[in-house]
């Protein structure tokens, strides 16, 4: 079916043709229509097959008739990530090459200012992040009731980042009548609660079965230690053992390891660039603009990098941390393989990953082959997680208690704060550590007190010694001072 049958404008033919496409993809050519109906659609695609212009090409057909007002959006879409933000402007700046249209971006990291002078021109297309759109409407300087179409994209990830109670809010700010969007690669069922919740007897696509990758990538595990410095080893041989290595993307669970990694990968000779949350939105443009056009062909990248960027010919996906979520497996994956290109995706596994792994392989519905043998056979050849074959330090190994205390500024068990306690000798640790004797036959014990030649007034209230003394009766020998005054009674 080509675009022409979809019943998409001149205007939105001709910039299609001009981009190059002929044929849409099925997401495309199933959703478009519905969209141009006015219907609510929930969209469901693994990632990579065009969920983006599944929703562009429709709206810049809606929008060519009306205007915008200040302040008073005609439309919004709202996206997890700065990174899928701008990629959708550069979506509507290729396909409406022949629309006047406003397009502003709202996201975090850019001066207020600039993007309250967007607004104030009257904006056609509002794409933004959950946060930065609340920032704005919290000021005063953003009224969503004129909103006539809302995109919901990436809804799996904006569970994951923990988004939903800012969507709720800002789906009861637009008005009820409004036309929605509802576009993810996985459907989880708490997704499935909110597509309830947001949309009205939706049309539902779905051009693949939920959370499955690609059929022309080419999946393969890698068997590692999880020492950190023998991981990245494995890590470099394998990038250097790739074939056709165009470029790739080495994925990592926290952000500190990015940094970590690539710095490790730079100072081997490779050409590398780092992406994660915790970097300012010029940094993250930087390194995405380098690994787009090239010039860095290895970005080691935080689940940042893991949604919708449209980075067409990934060669290969290294998995140096496997996720602890399994959709974001076929996430990450799903960066390489894309438009029916050949992909490759490795993944390294070590000791304590079975149980991750075992959700993916559930989740994708196929195994996953080894290359070069499993964790059994790491562990045959003395690579394992053990203390076998590993280097001992001289002068022994410190114990784990001490140096957990050590290491948490001297707390104790029971999370009390201990200091300057001096090691117990053997008879006490072996006193301390002695059952205790039978109820029946310890007498009880009161607290004793042992004479000081000081002066009464002189001694520490709390100066007491366990001694052989005899058992003081009532108060012993302190006796509160006022209990020593005497007693004048009136006489009437």
């Amino acid at each position: 079916m080509p675009f022409a049958d979809l019943g998409l404008s001149d205007k939105v033919l001709q910039a299609v043709a001009t981009a190059g496409y002929t044929e849409p993809t099925p997401i495309q050519a199933n959703a478009i229509p519905h969209v141009l109906a006015r219907r609510d659609v929930l969209g469901i695609a693994q990632t990579g097959t065009g969920k983006t212009a599944a929703f562009t090409l429709p709206m810049l057909t809606m929008l060519e008739s009306g205007r915008a007002r200040a302040r008073m959006p005609r439309t919004l879409i709202l996206e997890p990530t700065r990174e899928l933000a701008a990629q959708v402007v550069e979506n509507f700046e290729r396909y409406g090459t022949n629309h006047k249209l406003n397009v502003a971006l709202i996201i975090g990291g850019v001066s207020f200012a600039d993007q309250d002078a967007k607004l104030m021109r009257g904006t056609d297309v509002l794409i933004a992040t959950p946060g930065r759109l609340l920032d704005h409407f919290e000021r005063g300087k953003l009224l969503l009731t004129g909103v006539e179409l809302l995109v919901i994209d990436e809804a799996d990830r904006m569970l994951d980042m923990g988004f939903i109670p800012d969507i709720e809010r800002i789906v009861k700010m637009v008005p009820f009548t409004r036309q929605t969007l509802f576009f993810s690669a996985t459907m989880p069922p708490e997704i499935e609660r909110l597509a309830d919740m947001f949309l009205s007897n939706p049309q539902r696509v779905e051009v693949s079965r939920p959370a499955s990758a690609a059929t022309t990538i080419e999946q393969k595990l890698v068997a590692t230690s999880s020492e950190a410095a023998a991981k990245r080893d494995t890590l470099r041989k394998l990038i250097r053992a790739a074939d056709e290595l165009k470029n790739g993307i080495v994925f990592c669970n926290r952000k500190r390891d990015v940094a970590l990694l690539q710095r490790s990968l730079a100072k081997h000779g490779f050409s590398v660039a780092a992406l994660h949350g915790d970097m300012d939105q010029r940094a993250r443009m930087q390194a995405l603009d380098g690994f787009r056009s090239g010039e860095v062909p290895l970005l080691v990248a935080s689940d940042v990098a893991a949604r919708g960027l449209d980075i067409p010919a990934v060669s290969h996906v290294f998995n140096f941390d496997i996720p602890h979520h399994a959709e974001d497996y076929v996430h990450r994956i799903g960066r390489t393989g894309r438009a029916g290109r050949a992909g490759h995706a490795f993944t390294l596994v070590g000791r304590g990953d079975e149980r991750s792994l075992s959700a993916i392989e559930s989740l994708i519905g196929q195994p996953i082959a080894w290359l070069d043998g499993d964790l059994a056979s790491l562990s045959a050849t003395g690579e394992g997680d053990g203390d076998e074959g590993r280097p001992r330090r001289r002068g022994g190994r410190k114990e784990p208690a001490q140096s957990e205390a050590r290491a948490e500024g001297g707390r104790a068990e029971g999370g009390r704060r201990v200091r300057g306690r001096r090691p117990r000798s053997e008879e006490q640790s072996a006193e301390a550590t002695a059952p205790p004797e039978p109820r029946a036959e310890a007498p009880r014990r009161s607290a004793e007190r042992v004479p000081s030649e000081r002066p009464r007034e002189n001694r520490r209230p709390d100066h007491r010694r366990d001694d052989d003394g005899d058992t003081p009766v009532g108060l012993g020998e302190h006796v509160p001072a006022f209990m020593m005054r005497p007693v004048t009674i009136k006489k009437d």
